[in-house]
């Protein structure tokens, strides 16, 4: 097994075609499908089932192919970091985001500034799905989503990575009883009026939720976190999220709402994840702007722990 085995299958994957893998990567057919054939030997199973409509990973392939892709991002993440020259990278990232709390942003962007003076950031918010159809547009660099495995799959032109781990939990108004305990039921949840931010793996979970535990009043979902900052302090609502879109760490939060666990048997997780058009147009900027990112959290994530 070799990078360009890995590479072979993960572009035949991602255009549904040895022909047009072997544009992609520039060699020849042949070079392609003897190297998929010579892996799938060494493997001892098929990782395509191939006819003239195309090539679509078996099982086994796709098992092979997560693992792929992570070998490769990996690669191509070590590459940068050691091509990366601060003083000649120039221009401007174009960046679609979830909300995440603006102390990691701000302290993200200062310290980026410091080291690639030559390069501009533009952010816009919006949702996950919303911030995956620009990215296919090409109307942004980067994209940081919340991120599910199902994505990669559904989206192959586009590149995928996991960021930031985060929690579902729920906010409430420090004026309300809700803010004196030390968690909160789906029950609980249930009773009161919410107010979601407008993402569909958010919407799912409140759905979910009212099959399992019954129904609840949703007052409404937008995108617009103001609006719901200003339901939830005020005491109107309470809402749902992953713990980093409110702040995962009280310095971070709003005074005003109080961030309580979900006490639910399975705990719901994710994470915050980028999206990117493709492996080949990577700009060197927007991979040194998500190490500055994650280096932030993780910074915060230490001096919360001492």
């Amino acid at each position: 097994m070799n990078m360009d085995q890995l590479l072979y299958i993960t572009e035949t994957a991602r255009t549904g075609s040895l022909t047009k893998a072997s544009e992609s990567c520039n060699v020849t057919l042949s070079a392609v499908s003897q190297a998929i054939t010579s892996l799938e030997n060494e493997l001892g199973f098929s990782l395509f089932t191939r006819s003239r409509a195309g090539a679509i990973p078996t099982e086994d392939g796709k098992r092979i192919l997560s693992k792929a892709y992570k070998v490769l991002d990996a690669l191509e993440e070590l590459k940068q970091e050691t091509e990366v020259q601060p003083e000649q990278l120039t221009g401007v990232i174009r960046i679609a985001t979830i909300p995440l709390p603006t102390l990691i942003y701000t302290d993200a962007i200062i310290d980026f500034k410091k080291q690639f003076p030559g390069v501009t950031l533009e952010l816009c918010e919006m949702s996950t799905n919303d911030i995956i159809h620009e990215i296919n547009e090409r109307r942004f660099d980067v994209g940081l989503i919340i991120f599910e495995e199902e994505l990669r799959q559904q989206h192959k032109s586009l590149l995928f990575g996991k960021l930031i781990q985060q929690e579902m939990v729920a906010g409430v108004s420090k004026r309300s009883p809700l803010a004196l305990q030390d968690s909160i039921t789906p029950e609980e949840i249930l009773k009161h009026q919410m107010v979601l931010y407008k993402d569909d793996l958010l919407l799912k979970f409140y759905e979910d939720l009212q099959q399992n535990y019954g129904k609840g009043p949703l007052l409404f979902s937008t995108n617009q976190t103001s609006v719901i900052w200003k339901l939830v302090r005020e005491n109107m609502a309470i809402t749902i999220g992953f713990d980093l879109s409110f702040g995962k760490h009280a310095h971070m939060s709003s005074s005003d709402i109080v961030v309580l666990p979900i006490a639910i048997q399975t705990s719901v997780s994710s994470y915050v994840g980028w999206v990117q058009p493709n492996r080949r147009n990577i700009p060197k900027q927007v991979s040194a702007f998500l190490n500055q990112l994650a280096n932030q959290y993780r910074y915060h994530e230490r001096n919360e722990s001492l």
